[in-house]
């Protein structure tokens, strides 16, 4: 929701989660580390905020350390390194590095990579972020460590068990300890599967906030002077899950569909 998006990061940073006993490894002597966890393209764009308020709190003097953990699950350059680029994400502290396989060989590699990482240096807070494989198996890992986990984009739900993001999301949300919500649907999702009101924090999307920052930045892109484009007079249509665009009969469908509800304007694919 973009009415609640803006400076979720902020608010998200504001929030008071409270690091006691159960948080892995806190001492009296240092600061709680948060492992921010990425490792795919949407997850960039969602850690992009809540880095800039960490990295922010601390130059204040803030109480909370971070460290960023790079899974691989995207590992080549264009569809990782560019990212990182341009919205201004720090190298990654730690990169698993477990590069392409199946659903079921990625989660095993990012769950013994990951899980010697926390031998090694244990954090006192996991926090992932949407639904993507590298959530799923770092929370499991860090939660079977004794490590906590945050949820930023916890509770939303499809209800289409064909999709491998929506047994991300049931799976991570069954074991996190505090929810970073990005709307009140997401909100009572979270309420009607037992979570309790005191673990659920309304933050808003951090999506929004790394667009509002990237606005700036933004050009027509060559297509704009090419289809004489003009605002409020064109649509933009992306597609790409798999059984979205892997079936031929499916697609057409959906084209003829795009055709049909866009009444002969414009569409940018």
């Amino acid at each position: 929701r973009s009415d609640v998006g803006s400076d979720a990061a902020s608010r998200l940073r504001g929030v008071a989660v409270p690091f006691d006993a159960r948080c892995g490894s806190t001492s009296v002597t240092m600061a709680p580390l948060i492992d921010v966890v990425a490792g795919a393209r949407p997850n960039f764009m969602k850690i992009a905020p809540i880095i800039d308020a960490l990295q922010a709190a601390e130059k204040r003097g803030g109480p909370l350390r971070f460290r960023l953990i790079h899974t691989g699950q995207h590992y080549d350059r264009a569809m990782s390194g560019s990212f990182f680029e341009e919205l201004g994400i720090p190298d990654p502290d730690i990169n698993l590095e477990v590069g392409s396989g199946s659903h079921a060989e990625q989660t095993a590699a990012i769950m013994v990579n990951y899980e010697k990482v926390l031998f090694k240096d244990k954090s006192d807070l996991c926090l992932v972020v949407g639904d993507v494989t590298s959530t799923m198996a770092c929370s499991i890992a860090a939660r079977k460590l004794g490590v906590p986990v945050a949820h930023v984009e916890g509770g939303i739900r499809s209800g289409d068990w064909t999709m491998p993001e929506e047994i991300n999301r049931v799976v991570t949300d069954s074991i996190t300890n505090w929810f970073f919500t990005t709307s009140e649907t997401a909100n009572d999702t979270l309420r009607r599967s037992g979570v309790a009101d005191d673990r659920i924090f309304f933050v808003g999307n951090t999506m929004i906030d790394t667009l509002l920052k990237q606005l700036p930045r933004l050009r027509p892109p060559a297509c704009w002077q090419q289809l004489t484009l003009t605002p409020q007079n064109y649509f933009v249509v992306t597609l790409h899950r798999p059984a979205n665009v892997d079936g031929e009969q499916q697609l057409l469908q959906l084209l003829h569909a795009i055709a049909q509800g866009t009444g002969g304007l414009p569409v940018v694919f």
